[in-house]
C-alpha cells in the first residue's frame, strides 16, 4: 500500500503552536539531500487520514514539496503526539530512503487457522513470537507476516526458517527459532499420567498371581 501526500516549506516565523490552532501540523523531512533536512507543513486532516493505515518505517509514502521543489518516496520516521491526548498529533518526520538502501523495520505476525492438536487433541497452541525485526527496502517489506498453523499436531513447532519472506527482506534472528508450537495440554498429561499409572497396577497385579 502506497501513500501520496503533498505538503508546504515552513516558514522559520511559523511557530508550531499557532500552526496546530489553524489545523496544520509541523512536520519534517531529511536523507533526501545528505544530511540536510527541511521543515514542512501540511493539513491535519491528511495526517489523520494518512496515520490511520500508514505504519512507522514500513508504509511507502510519495512525498510531494512543490516549493522546493522535490518529490520522491519516504517512510514515516515518527510520529509525535500530546502527552496524554494520543489522538492529537503534535508532529510527524519523513525519511527518504532513496539514496540509503536498505530501512529497518518491525512486522507484526498474525497467526491464521486453528491447529488441531490444540482444538481437538486437548494441547496449547504456544505463540512465542508476535513480531519479527527485519531489514528490506519498505517496497519490499509487506505490512505483516501470516504464518499458517492449521497443520500443527502436539508436539509440532514452525521455525523462523519455515516462514517464506519476500524477495528483499531479511531478518538476523536465529533460523532456528521457534515461532509457535503445540504444547501437551494439562490434561493430556493427567491422561497420560492416568494410563501410565493404570499399567503399572495392572503390571502389579500380574506379578502377584
Amino acid at each position: 500500500m502506497e501513500f501520496t501526500v503533498e505538503c508546504k516549506v515552513r516558514s522559520e516565523k511559523d511557530k508550531p503552536n499557532a500552526l496546530r490552532r489553524q489545523g496544520m501540523i509541523p512536520a519534517v523531512l531529511y536523507g533526501h539531500q545528505g544530511t540536510e533536512s527541511v521543515s514542512l507543513v501540511l493539513d491535519e486532516m491528511k495526517v489523520k487520514r494518512l496515520l490511520k493505515d500508514a505504519q512507522l518505517n514500513n508504509t511507502v509514502i510519495n512525498l510531494n514539496v512543490p516549493d522546493l521543489p522535490w518529490s520522491g518516496k519516504t517512510v514515516l520516521r515518527e510520529v509525535q503526539t500530546h502527552p496524554w491526548r494520543s489522538a492529537e498529533v503534535y508532529h510527524i518526520s519523513f525519511f527518504s530512503y532513496a539514496a540509503h538502501g536498505n530501512i529497518d523495520a518491525t512486522l507484526p505476525i498474525h497467526f491464521v487457522g486453528e491447529a488441531p492438536g490444540a482444538k481437538t487433541g486437548g494441547g496449547m497452541l504456544d505463540t512465542v513470537y508476535t513480531e519479527l525485526p527485519v531489514q528490506g527496502e519498505p517496497g519490499s517489506i509487506p505490512e505483516s507476516i501470516e504464518v499458517d498453523v492449521s497443520q500443527l499436531q502436539i508436539g509440532d513447532a514452525i521455525h523462523l526458517k519455515d516462514l517464506n519472506l519476500p524477495a528483499g527482506v531479511e531478518t538476523q534472528v536465529d533460523p532456528e527459532t521457534v515461532i509457535a508450537s503445540v504444547l501437551q495440554g494439562r490434561v493430556s498429561q493427567q491422561e497420560a499420567g492416568t494410563e501410565t499409572e493404570t499399567t503399572t497396577l495392572g503390571s502389579a497385579e500380574l506379578s502377584e498371581i
